[in-house]
């Protein structure tokens, strides 16, 4: 985890092993994902886009270790 995810999941008040633990786990992983896409080599990412899927991106990451 990069030092954003980590910034992120410890100024949580839910940097716990419980269900807002696992939620704050999983919005710092998206914020990952979009920090990815913002520095890749599109060039055109839209952060105002990308965060308004960040409770997406951070559903389907759940999803996606429930399986």
């Amino acid at each position: 985890m990069s030092e954003v995810g980590k910034l992120v999941v410890s100024a949580s008040d839910y940097a716990s092993d419980d269900a807002k633990g696992r939620r704050a786990y999983a919005v710092a992983a998206a914020l990952e994902v979009i920090l990815a896409r913002a520095a890749g080599p599109a060039g055109n990412v839209s952060l105002e886009d990308e965060f308004a899927r960040l409770s997406t991106y951070a559903d389907r990451i759940q999803e996606a270790l429930a399986k």
